[in-house]
């Protein structure tokens, strides 16, 4: 599915880990997908409530959650830097659909990073 939100659609998602040697490219195209999974789901579902935006939200932290490993194993992390960027794209993600009054935290409370 193509991402209609045209400030989304334009995004460059996760652009300072890109930038970062740290972090691997090929683990940081996967949490570029979860993130543009989570506007395809949200464009998909249309939530009309902050409730039904964060059950989407947890299911991409989950997501996150999972390639913890794989940074580990390219001698990487997502580590204080890393959890700032990731949180500011879902900060990006939940105003751009309209949802400027997301709470982060509860935007990605499920994290383990």
């Amino acid at each position: 599915m193509a991402i209609t939100n045209q400030q989304v659609a334009g995004h460059a998602f996760l652009r300072l880990m890109y930038e970062d040697a740290y972090f691997p490219d090929h683990v940081v195209d996967q949490g570029r997908a979860i993130l543009r999974r989570l506007c395809e789901r949200i464009e998909a579902e249309q939530p009309s409530e902050l409730d039904a935006l964060y059950v989407l939200t947890q299911a991409a932290t989950e997501e996150f959650n999972l390639l913890e490993p794989e940074f580990d194993a390219a001698g990487s992390g997502i580590e204080t830097v890393a959890r700032e960027w990731i949180a500011e794209d879902f900060r990006f993600v939940a105003s751009a659909y309209g949802f400027t009054d997301a709470d982060v935290e509860v935007l990605i409370a499920g994290r383990n990073w």
